[in-house]
């Protein structure tokens, strides 16, 4: 009703503003309206005489609203008093629309039709099986899709529709579950650990062969080196595996995981990469792990839901199946 209310107020207030005043013959106001502000319509009436026009009599509209051909003719008459002019007029036996009544149905009409389609989608959602969930496009790329296919043999019946999370802005997410990365507190969400977090240096088969197999860390520290999202970690990492390093990191930045892939694979450097996203490509030999010394800044993957509802079944199925997952990788 808040969707209907809004939409015929949008459409009545911008589009046919101009009708109110424009008949004085009704410009007397009665009790009943004097309560109601001037752009609020009785939406039972607008809603009637939306039927009126397009079926073309009180009769017709009767029948689709299921209510008395006397029960339209009052409601027409409601909004006839609330716009303070007439909308219809008699030609003989047939009740035909003034100028005045041509004009407001047109700007209701399109109004009606938003209604329709948008009902008609909810209806269509609420009659199949669907989840949403929302992903980094690395989670998903590297670790969702590729085991998907399991998840789609168990349930047949379950659509799912996969759309991006952006992990700067999680206020908007809408999604029925959520997988995000960071420290696991997001206000009004529950959240359960799904995987690590750390990093491990990699790059591709190409840089290899153009710079030779390392043995050592301080040997990769005079190579190109990537960042993803910030500079600070790989000189952690030096100092970790007990390399000195100059205290500015150089080298390309990427906003996210995906892009620094995209350069790793392009063989312009070396880069610290979440383990469990890049398997894919560490299993195909696309990329090769160079050292196994991992870092871990204290960021995870979790499994995210509403506090302030519950999963339906088909939402609590992809749950549990992502859990026994990420648990038997």
């Amino acid at each position: 009703m808040r969707v209907f209310n809004l939409l015929i107020y949008l459409y009545i207030n911008f589009n046919s503003w101009p009708i109110f005043y424009q008949n004085s013959q009704y410009m007397k106001k009665t009790e009943e309206y004097d309560a109601l502000l001037p752009n609020d319509p009785p939406l039972r009436a607008v809603r009637a005489f939306e039927a009126i026009a397009r079926l073309g009599s009180i009769t017709a509209a009767a029948k689709e609203l299921a209510i008395s051909p006397s029960a339209v003719s009052h409601q027409l008459k409601t909004l006839e008093a609330f716009l303070q002019m007439p909308l219809t007029e008699r030609q003989g036996r047939n009740l035909i629309l003034r100028s005045e009544g041509r004009e407001y149905y047109r700007s209701i009409r399109s109004a009606f039709n938003v209604l329709r389609q948008a009902t008609e989608h909810v209806r269509e959602q609420s009659a199949s099986r669907q989840v949403t969930i929302s992903l980094i496009p690395l989670f998903g790329m590297g670790w969702f899709i590729p085991r998907l296919h399991g998840f789609l043999r168990e349930n047949p019946d379950i659509d799912i529709n996969v759309v991006y999370a952006n992990h700067r802005n999680y206020l908007s997410d809408a999604a029925d579950i959520s997988i995000r990365f960071g420290v696991g507190q997001w206000t009004g969400y529950r959240s359960e650990k799904l995987m690590s977090g750390k990093m491990v240096p990699v790059c591709s088969r190409s840089f290899i062969r153009l710079h030779g197999l390392l043995d050592t860390p301080d040997q990769l520290s005079p190579l190109p080196l990537l960042h993803d999202e910030e500079r600070n970690t790989w000189m952690q990492w030096f100092q970790q595996a007990g390399v000195r390093r100059p205290l500015r990191s150089t080298g390309p930045m990427f906003e996210d995981g995906l892009l620094t892939l995209a350069a790793v694979q392009s063989g312009l450097g070396c880069a610290l990469m979440r383990e469990p996203l890049i398997e894919p490509y560490l299993n195909s030999g696309e990329l090769v792990k160079l050292f196994d010394r991992p870092i871990d800044d204290g960021r995870d993957y979790y499994l995210c839901v509403r506090a302030d509802s519950e999963l339906s079944q088909e939402g609590q199925n992809l749950q549990q199946w992502l859990l026994r997952e990420a648990a038997g990788q």
